[in-house]
């Protein structure tokens, strides 16, 4: 089982209105834990901030949760990650910054950071601050609860765009890439 590709068949998720509230709201000043071992406050980011919200990253050596394939939107975290890897100069240049953030613990986010060669930094809420704080949309999966897969971008603290669902995974930083260019 390859971790970077998308399997054909994967259903698509529809979009449920979950995240409809979340355009124009304020980011709470919390901090996370990005991998790195520093403390993240993403409302204090000057300029554009992209943040990819995604379920969890597989590991080569352990299995996906049953049925994974059979989520809407719960397949392709590492090949959403590999593309913001991928044009990572390019949204540099458009003065964004790149975050993923998931529910998993910094340590075990640092295994695919460093496996899939990530130039930034992955954040955790694995206490699901930001479900409380922001109502991000969520699902529960082997005894575990995931944020569903989406991309916020935040600027000077306020989410200016949202993209939910998003699918395939592997094309949103080109999404994300080619909205930022409509905001010049």
């Amino acid at each position: 089982m390859s971790l970077t590709k998308l399997p054909k068949d994967l259903p698509v998720p529809l979009d449920d209105g979950r995240s409809d509230h979340l355009y124009g709201m304020q980011w709470p000043s919390l901090k996370l834990m990005a991998t790195n071992q520093q403390w993240v406050d993403l409302a204090q980011i000057k300029h554009y901030a992209v943040v990819y919200v995604y379920p969890m990253t597989g590991r080569p050596d352990e299995p996906l949760p049953e049925n994974w394939d059979d989520i809407p939107g719960a397949r392709g975290c590492s090949p959403q990650s590999c593309s913001f890897r991928d044009h990572y100069v390019e949204l540099q240049q458009l003065n964004a910054q790149v975050f993923g953030l998931s529910v998993q613990a910094s340590a075990y986010q640092l295994e695919a950071q460093q496996r899939l060669h990530l130039p930034f930094e992955l954040l955790s809420d694995n206490e699901l601050r930001l479900k409380a704080e922001l109502s991000l949309p969520t699902f529960d999966v082997a005894n575990m609860e995931l944020y569903k897969r989406m991309t916020l971008v935040i600027k000077q603290g306020y989410i200016c765009k949202v993209f939910y669902p998003v699918f395939p995974s592997s094309e949103n930083a080109q999404e994300v890439i080619t909205w930022l260019h409509s905001q010049d």
